[in-house]
């Protein structure tokens, strides 16, 4: 795959993952809809999904090859558990405790804590520009969650500590599936990550627990939209670009998810957003677009 396409598929990804976060918000609000069960369900369709995907391209053996190795199969559990179900469940879990927007904001702390865990890791020192960046993401956090005020957050903690721990578990999603992309398709990957992640979460909201049926149809077409849309289409996109990008450009590129969430939130779901919420939205904003232009410079 060439750069250009990488970058627009990250960039298209992020679109969607950005507004199906908000399409998921107002599941949560206006539906009734179980947290725990939308992230179950939607991990098992879009995972059988690409899976069939991959079977009518290359055929079915090439979506088991994954498991011949033991020492991929075991990697790709544990990328499923700790990287696909940690992004998705903590995600959602942050959108259902406060917003789409604050949760996405939050969650695009992942190249910051990508930067960091590089540094630590002794692969890659942080140039003057991503110390830059790293005082306007503590800055527009500091905004983001207090709205300018010392004594209170603007925004339910639970929502802040879920939404930190999806900026994590993106990180680790980023980071871990590089090893996969040198010795199988991405649909491979983020397929049978989704089914692990699913069954997994099956055992504690099984899919078959929640009454759909005395939904209406707006309510169906919302839930297929964040299960193509905002799951499938989003997650694919984002690991093929991998293929071209490095971990630190994918994470960053995607900078129109977050805007993509804010927007949305503001304007369709007509969620206020404080003066300072504003300029904190922009800080991070000018982080992630300042390290995405960052020439590898000191």
């Amino acid at each position: 795959m060439g750069r250009g396409k990488g970058i627009f598929f990250i960039m298209t990804g992020a679109i969607l993952w950005g507004i199906g976060g908000t399409v998921a918000k107002k599941l949560f609000q206006q539906y009734g809809i179980d947290m725990g069960w939308l992230v179950t369900i939607r991990l098992l369709i879009a995972g059988f999904l690409l899976l069939g995907v991959q079977s009518l391209k290359k055929g079915p053996a090439s979506i088991l090859e994954i498991w011949k190795s033991k020492k991929f199969s075991l990697q790709l559990i544990l990328f499923g558990l700790v990287g696909m179900l940690g992004v998705q469940y903590t995600y959602m879990a942050s959108i259902e405790k406060g917003n789409a927007a604050v949760a996405t904001l939050l969650q695009y702390l992942a190249p910051v804590i990508i930067m960091i865990y590089l540094f630590v890791s002794k692969q890659s020192a942080p140039t003057r520009k991503e110390m830059y960046a790293v005082t306007l993401a503590l800055a527009g956090c500091f905004f983001l969650l207090t709205n300018g005020s010392l004594s209170q957050l603007s925004v339910p903690s639970l929502a802040v500590i879920w939404g930190l721990l999806s900026g994590a578990a993106l990180a680790f999603y980023t980071l871990y599936a590089v090893r996969f992309l040198e010795r199988y398709d991405s649909l491979v990957i983020v397929g049978w990550a989704m089914m692990i992640g699913g069954v997994a979460l099956s055992v504690i909201h099984p899919p078959w627990d929640m009454k759909v049926t005395s939904l209406p149809m707006e309510a169906y077409l919302y839930l297929g939209f964040v299960i193509i849309f905002g799951t499938m289409l989003p997650f694919w996109f984002y690991i093929e670009s991998l293929n071209s990008l490095s971990p630190k450009e994918s994470s960053l590129l995607g900078s129109l998810e977050p805007l993509a969430a804010v927007v949305t939130t503001v304007f369709w779901l007509k969620d206020s957003f404080g003066l300072f919420q504003w300029i904190g939205t922009s800080c991070l904003m000018v982080m992630i677009l300042f390290l995405a232009f960052n020439k590898e410079d000191s």
